[in-house]
């Protein structure tokens, strides 16, 4: 048993989605989206060290000591599994850690409203789930893709850097590839991808235009395409996707964009009214005829009005999905407020006390 395996039981014993390991600072658990320094003595560099190398293989170390940055993944039997990261800062080595659930969760433990199970329902086109690092997305994916596993007959492709759930074999053929490990690239793979029949391809971060060139490609081809940007909200993610490629290849990219996109699920992580964890507040732009024709017309700044006059297709812009968890009591109006976009609606949802504290921030 490594010695780093101790903080990684109390992470999972005091349920912490992060454990932070930094020369000159006592080990950190993330929990509820909260610091927490543990009761242990400053780390030193060669603790750190020597810490972390002891879960690495020789390889991973070689790619480390070139290259001061490293991508990888860690099991602990009866724990479950770690995306890590390492690197070097001003003080010396650190190591970044984030717990993944060895069970995949379900729908209704998330609280994914039925229009996710519609998304996932459909035989080819572009799926995407964005937000920033750390909300979830990864999760909610996971869910999607274990409820197609349990749901269907396909042969489904995932591509991950590192991969992170793990989706043994149930109704479907899962292959999940690992960049750096199984490949040398989210390109490769998808190109090789195309050539071994899938149904359904996971794309782990659409992170470059190529990425996601060939992700639209293999949508509108007759696969089922999941991906992931970091975009916070949905109608940029739109304008994300088309920004990345030159302006001479735009027209044809909301061309393929508007024929392919399906729907975009745009999440935030909010902490619970009682402090018992976190819920996911969700987004969601559903694909229709008239945003097929706002991508191709280049009027993506109408997208949040499509979202308002869709809502009986399932869409919901965040601010209705904050205002719903707040009138259930899942979240307080001051948690809202933090990610609302029009942040006067939950003034009115208050205490005075807590008003009085934004209100001067709300402009005129």
């Amino acid at each position: 048993m490594a010695k780093i395996d101790a903080f990684f039981k109390l992470m999972s014993e005091q349920k912490a989605s992060d454990l932070h390991l930094m020369v000159g600072c006592k080990p950190i658990l993330r929990h509820h989206c909260q610091l927490m320094p543990i009761k242990y003595e400053t780390i030193g560099d060669q603790e750190c060290k020597n810490l972390l190398y002891e879960i690495l293989t020789q390889n991973q170390i070689k790619e480390f000591e070139e290259n001061k940055d490293l991508d990888f993944s860690y099991d602990f039997e009866g724990v479950g599994r770690f995306r890590a990261n390492i690197c070097m800062q001003r003080r010396g080595i650190e190591g970044n850690f984030r717990l993944i659930p060895s069970k995949i969760p379900t729908f209704e433990e998330l609280g994914l409203p039925d229009i996710v199970k519609k998304l996932i329902s459909f035989k080819q086109g572009l799926v995407l789930v964005t937000g920033p690092t750390g909300v979830g997305k990864s999760t909610t994916l996971a869910a999607m893709i274990d409820a197609v596993n349990r749901e269907r007959k396909e042969h489904i492709i995932t591509i991950e850097d590192p991969i992170e759930y793990i989706h043994p074999n149930k109704n479907c053929l899962v292959n999940q590839r690992e960049v750096g490990k199984h490949t040398m690239s989210f390109q490769n793979a998808l190109r090789a991808a195309l050539r071994e029949d899938p149904d359904i391809i996971f794309v782990g971060e659409m992170r470059d235009l190529e990425t996601m060139s060939m992700a639209i490609t293999a949508a509108e081809t007759g696969h089922l395409v999941f991906g992931t940007l970091h975009t916070s909200s949905a109608h940029k993610t739109v304008d994300r996707i088309i920004d990345v490629f030159p302006s001479a290849q735009q027209p044809q990219i909301r061309t393929m964009l508007s024929e392919s996109l399906r729907g975009v699920i745009s999440q935030v992580l909010a902490r619970k009214a009682d402090g018992s964890g976190m819920v996911a507040v969700l987004e969601i732009l559903v694909g229709t005829v008239s945003l097929a024709n706002m991508i191709r017309d280049g009027k993506t700044f109408q997208i949040p009005s499509v979202m308002q006059t869709g809502k009986q297709l399932g869409m919901q812009t965040l601010d209705d999905a904050l205002m719903k968890k707040v009138d259930e009591g899942i979240i307080t109006p001051v948690e809202a407020y933090q990610y609302a976009t029009n942040k006067n609606i939950f003034l009115s949802k208050m205490s005075p006390e807590d008003k009085s504290k934004f209100e001067s921030e709300i402009p005129g």
